[in-house]
């Protein structure tokens, strides 16, 4: 597979983006994509962005972007972490696993999906679009370096089926991410510290997925980018 369909095969996954006629009828393992993850997250964060571009700072700009992310994005990596998060009322790892495949969305989702959400719009809601996009690249790194360092929990599902990243698509999406974040933050001290508290996200969500469950799932990979964004976004706003 190209570079562009690979890029490709990152839009398709991630977004809602109407792309997957330019890939090739075979299945090809999401890992030979995942380099490209911070690129899909660039597109993501230029589009959800239009409000803040159109009405500059505030609440509602920050509110109708954080609205628009989660449309462009199939509202997949809030599912991921409302089941991630519910797995934490199980008994054990088979329990655990078994809740984050249940449809229903229990107390502790609810309110990991409740503060998520108004933690990044009032982060958002001082900073301009640029942010938001440094953002959207810089938390796609997270699930690439999951998929590298943790095994899959299960034997089926996303997160065995997607395959190990080499050390090289991690390096390029870290890089990417980095740059991102240098480039889009207000100040580079915000672009410092929204890469410290973003990583500091993914070795929480590394050490819970791994002492709850054992590795790394599909939902444990589409919380963490959701987690580093918000990190990286209160990284910004504390400076701002």
């Amino acid at each position: 597979m190209s570079r562009p369909q690979q890029l490709i095969l990152a839009l398709v996954f991630l977004t809602r983006l109407p792309l997957g006629r330019f890939l090739p009828a075979r299945v090809v393992p999401l890992s030979q994509a995942a380099w490209a993850f911070p690129l899909a997250g660039l597109v993501v964060g230029a589009l959800a962005g239009l409000p803040l571009w159109i009405m500059g700072p505030g609440l509602l700009p920050a509110a109708l972007a954080v609205a628009g992310a989660i449309w462009l994005t199939g509202a997949l990596h809030e599912d991921a972490l409302a089941d991630f998060a519910d797995a934490g009322g199980g008994r054990d790892r088979a329990d655990r696993l078994r809740i984050m495949r249940d449809s229903a969305i229990g107390s502790y989702g609810a309110a990991a999906l409740l503060a998520v959400s108004l933690v990044r719009v009032a982060a958002l809601a001082g900073l301009g679009p640029p942010a938001l996009i440094g953002v959207m690249a810089a938390g796609r790194v997270a699930p690439v370096m999951l998929m590298r360092a943790l095994p899959a929990a299960r034997d089926d599902g996303l997160g065995q089926g997607a395959g190990r990243p080499s050390r090289r698509a991690v390096a390029v999406a870290a890089l990417t991410g980095a740059v991102a974040l240098l480039v889009c933050a207000p100040g580079p001290w915000g672009a410092v510290l929204a890469m410290a508290l973003a990583r500091l996200s993914v070795v929480a969500v590394s050490r819970r997925a791994c002492r709850l469950l054992g590795g790394q799932t599909g939902d444990v990979l589409g919380a963490s980018v959701l987690l580093a964004e918000t990190a990286a976004l209160v990284g910004m706003a504390a400076l701002t």
